[in-house]
């Protein structure tokens, strides 16, 4: 019999009426561009602005490089459109270093341990380091980031799109148990120029994070005629990993945002996916121990007040907003069957399910009609996922 795996379980269900064991929902984005890569604005006024909007961390996932080294970036005629370095000066002042020659206008960019001492909070706002790992094959873009690295994964080179996968994972895994600190990889957008296919995750050893959700307007999250949306791939792959004995696969929301001078929906802007995670601290092996338990949910609007369950249900609360109305969904992969399915479906802000002798795992999805204010795609309208939960 297969152990559950969430900490977040291990809580007695309350029915209603009764008070709840308090959760501590923690908000930060882990997909984040600044100069350092393709980006178009600062590190520091990119985290400023996390800072500023109430999330509790963030990680600046750069292509290839984890800003170490020293850089002068060179402003661009669109940086001069913007007023980018304008707007960081009026911020940062003395702060921040230019320098001026025959070729034009540079400014140092900090590095993460510069801008971290700068902008990190002790116990209210946390900077974590990363990567996000950028190869390719044959034109199929795989892009996997890496929460709190300590060293530069440079790209891999494979035969196959999985084979670039699986050394960029082996890597991540090699590296955590060097440090013997908390790390983890999640594969990004597997719909961007479709370069990732439902076989190629199947196939992976040692991944437990993708992106079911991502804010940027060209990753294809919902798919086309010839290709699947992001959720039913997380199911197909977790049906996989289940009948395998993996553990399952978990799903993260991000903003992938790079531009922060123009809000459209055709650019990729900030404040459209985030993860919540339950930690009573905000420190990175706090939260990243959570995350890898399933203790969290993820967004792309809709907030969530409680999610408990015990050994008979399966509670989900909304933190509810006036005037919208709720939906929440209870998917399952059950004993005999071949495809996750919809077990129950209720209008309201909370719902518990009862939980069947033959359901193999669980997990929710909430819809609501209250529309995403900067979305990507327009009509969207805000979700949230929570985490599946493996019951035997």
């Amino acid at each position: 019999m297969k152990k559950l795996i969430l900490i977040l379980l291990f809580i007695p269900f309350l029915s209603y009426g009764q008070e709840l064991p308090e959760q501590y929902w923690q908000k930060g984005n882990l997909h984040t561009h600044s100069f350092w890569s393709d980006g178009d604005d600062f590190p520091e006024m990119i985290i400023k602005w996390y800072k500023d909007n109430d999330y509790q961390f963030i990680a600046l996932s750069d292509h290839n490089t984890i800003a170490s080294e020293q850089y002068w970036y060179k402003l661009k005629p669109l940086d001069e459109q913007y007023k980018t370095l304008e707007k960081y000066q009026k911020n940062f002042g003395a702060w921040v270093e230019t320098k001026i020659d025959t070729s034009g206008t540079y400014v140092r960019l900090k590095t993460f341990e510069e801008y971290k001492s700068k902008l990190e909070d002790t116990n209210s706002f946390l900077i974590i380091r990363s990567e996000e790992v950028t190869s390719s094959f044959e034109n199929k873009p795989i892009h996997i980031n890496v929460t709190n690295i300590k060293e530069k994964i440079k790209p891999f080179n494979g035969h196959s799109v999985y084979e670039v996968m699986q050394k960029t994972l082996d890597a991540v895994h090699a590296q955590r148990k060097k440090f013997n600190v908390p790390m983890f990889a999640h594969i990004n957008h597997p719909n961007f120029g479709y370069g990732i296919n439902t076989e190629d995750l199947k196939k992976l050893s040692g991944e437990r994070f993708f992106e079911v959700y991502n804010g940027h307007p060209s990753v294809n999250n919902n798919g086309d005629d010839m290709h699947i949306d992001l959720e039913s791939m997380w199911d197909l792959i977790n049906i996989s990993y289940y009948n395998e004995g993996k553990p399952l696969l978990l799903g993260i929301a991000t903003d992938d945002s790079h531009n922060y001078h123009i809000q459209s929906s055709n650019y990729s802007n900030t404040g459209r996916g985030w993860v919540m995670v339950n930690s009573q601290e905000i420190e990175t092996a706090s939260l990243i121990d959570a995350m890898e338990a399933g203790n969290f949910y993820s967004s792309s609007g809709v907030l969530l007040k409680n999610v408990y369950r015990s050994k008979e249900k399966f509670f989900v609360e909304v933190d509810p907003k006036d005037g919208v109305e709720y939906e929440i969904i209870f998917m399952g992969y059950r004993k005999g069957s071949y495809s996750v399915e919809e077990l129950k479906r209720v209008k309201g802000t909370s719902s518990y399910y009862t939980f069947n002798e033959n359901d193999l795992f669980v997990r929710a999805k909430i819809n609501s009609s209250d529309l995403i204010e900067n979305p990507y795609k327009i009509g969207e309208t805000k979700q949230a996922w929570v985490q599946p939960l493996i019951l035997r």
